[in-house]
């Protein structure tokens, strides 16, 4: 939010500042809004294998988390949706998306005998994205691409 100040959003958009704080009273609301016209890039369009795939999309996302602005945004979301309930709606439907594309990688990892049954969608997601936004955003450290095999494994017997 820290970048986004209403005085740059007002220059850039060619509007005063006080029509920039009519509309968007904290920064975070207009990242929120940004944020809410944009889909997230991550677990689109599962693809057999499941496994190299997964790996790959939890490549991209830990890569992105470790961009300052990113991290920024995602902490500042998760920050305003203990007190604010539209951006908690916000993260519902960001939280949703994800459990679901998830879910979808696993029932087609499923289908094509690479994963055994028996995982929910919102738990296989929970042990792998919160250890990348863990490792990530809050420590501010790296994801080696160990730890992405170790999480995935995590989530399920896989056959090779």
């Amino acid at each position: 939010p820290a970048a986004v100040p209403h005085q740059r959003v007002a220059r850039v958009s060619g509007t005063g500042r006080a029509t920039v704080y009519r509309h968007w009273p904290r920064a975070e609301q207009l990242l929120l809004d940004v944020m809410t016209g944009t889909d997230l890039p991550f677990f689109r369009a599962p693809r057999s294998p499941v496994r190299p795939w997964l790996h790959q999309q939890l490549r991209q996302l830990a890569d992105e988390l470790r961009l300052p602005a990113v991290a920024a945004v995602a902490l500042t979301v998760i920050q305003g949706s203990l007190w604010d309930p539209r951006i908690a709606r916000s993260r519902d439907g960001m939280i949703a998306a994800i459990d679901e594309r998830i879910g979808v990688a696993l029932e087609l990892a499923v289908r094509t005998g690479e994963v055994e049954p028996g995982v929910a969608a919102t738990d296989a997601a929970a042990l792998l994205v919160g250890p990348v936004l863990y490792r990530t955003a809050i420590q501010s450290g790296s994801v080696d691409d160990d730890l992405i095999d170790r999480l995935i494994d995590g989530v399920g017997t896989w056959r090779t």
